[in-house]
């Protein structure tokens, strides 16, 4: 068969080891594979280029995307996915695979009802905002390298007796503060599922610093991740939090930090170039079988869509994993519950 394998959306790391396994995969299998450079923007453009075993030697270790990725505007007309339909039946292609989030799985999804191919999609997403897969490409990486910086932030926080709010990616999903601040000792961590007024948010901060600053306690740092979801500017946050520190603990500053694009980049973590390279191997196993319109979730729940012969990997239909992603976005999913649940079982801890 020819088979096609394209990245879209925001790039995670891992994205690469997902590519380079599903085209040693094909080729070892006696399959051609082509790469679309530049997402779904790419496809409707026939931006095409065979891939071969030189080409993906080595690229596991690197972040980003080697095939590029871009958001298309094109794509979601009906005029632009009748023209990507065209565009597949024009290079022959027998089977896409795409590596991507949310939106990228959404367009997987119209393909394979429109598109003369089969379609299977891979989650890649590193705000773990996609339904039914434990984990998406990316993710512990991303999470590695918050939980990285907030350790260099504590060392010079301590040596200053400071307070610091690292402001780090999810736009609608606060995962990725969640199992960093876990992990970073975080005093407080904000996300924007709790649904809590930015005064009431501020009051909570302003004893947790006075309890934390106190003699009594006598911390030296004090460390608050926030998640870009959270509506409340963070430097609004500080200025307000510093007003109060100058009153009530004289001396003791507040700082901020947004890390934004640095949590995307990267060198891929083990667990991502694992989970990526045993969803890439199976995607090329799906399209063999002639399956389409699923996507290959990672330790999924064993009540939904099909065991694979990989025990972690499973195939849900996309329409499943998208109508589950948005229970996760707002807020219905029994996912996002349980997460919650978990931080706010765990704020007394983290506040002492």
């Amino acid at each position: 068969m020819k088979l096609a394998v394209l990245t879209s959306g925001g790039d995670a790391p891992g994205m690469n080891a997902c590519v380079r396994m599903f085209t040693k995969a094909a080729i070892a299998r006696g399959h051609e594979v082509l790469g679309i450079r530049g997402g779904y923007e790419g496809l409707l453009d026939g931006d095409a280029v065979t891939l071969d075993l030189p080409m993906v030697d080595g690229i596991s270790r690197h972040g980003g995307t080697m095939l590029g990725s871009a958001r298309s505007a094109r794509f979601p007309t009906a005029e632009g996915q009748q023209l990507a339909a065209s565009r597949v039946a024009e290079l022959g292609i027998d089977g896409l695979f795409v590596i991507g989030g949310n939106g990228s799985l959404t367009g997987a999804h119209v393909l394979a009802r429109h598109a003369p191919c089969m379609v299977v999609g891979a989650p890649a997403s590193i705000d773990n905002d996609v339904g039914f897969s434990r984990l998406s490409i990316g993710v512990d990486t991303a999470v590695n390298t918050i939980v990285e910086a907030c350790d260099r932030i504590s060392d010079t926080a301590r040596a200053h007796r400071r307070a610091f709010v690292v402001e780090v990616m999810g736009r609608h999903c606060g995962y990725l503060a969640m199992r960093a601040g876990i992990a970073a000792d975080a005093d407080a961590i904000l996300f924007s599922e709790r649904n809590r007024s930015d005064a009431d948010t501020i009051a909570d901060l302003k004893q947790l610093l006075t309890r934390s600053f106190s003699k009594a306690r006598g911390k030296k740092r004090v460390l608050i991740i926030k998640a870009e979801g959270v509506e409340l500017p963070t430097a609004d946050l500080v200025a307000a939090l510093q007003a109060h520190l100058d009153t009530e603990v004289p001396g003791v500053g507040i700082r901020e930090t947004i890390l934004g694009h640095v949590v995307r980049g990267g060198n891929p973590s083990a667990t991502d170039r694992l989970i990526a390279q045993r969803l890439g191997g199976g995607a090329v196993f799906a399209l063999e079988e002639g399956v389409s319109d699923v996507m290959l979730a990672w330790e999924a729940p064993s009540t939904v869509g099909t065991k694979t012969e990989d025990p972690s990997v499973r195939r849900i239909s996309l329409q499943e994993v998208l109508d589950e992603t948005g229970r996760m976005l707002d807020g219905t999913s029994p996912t996002t519950r349980a997460r919650v649940a978990l931080i706010l079982k765990a704020e007394q801890v983290l506040a002492l």
